[in-house]
């Protein structure tokens, strides 16, 4: 897996999922859709630790500049 996201990709990422995280323990969201965002936050928490989009691939999209 060669790393495809750049820095600004993992923070909005990670800024999104700790949103979704206070929707939820703030009880603003509930039900299922807490459950498909919940998930959703923890796919980009994910994907942002491992620098690496499966979704990107096939689209030969990168947002890593190339020095990094």
């Amino acid at each position: 897996m060669k790393p495809n996201m750049g820095t600004a990709d993992k923070v909005v990422r990670i800024l999104v999922a700790i949103v979704i995280a206070g929707l939820y323990f703030a009880n603003i969201i509930s039900g299922t859709l807490a459950i498909i965002l919940l998930v959703l936050a923890g796919i980009f928490i994910l994907t942002s630790f491992m620098s690496f989009c499966p979704l990107y691939l096939p689209f030969g999209i990168s947002t890593r500049k190339r020095g990094q």
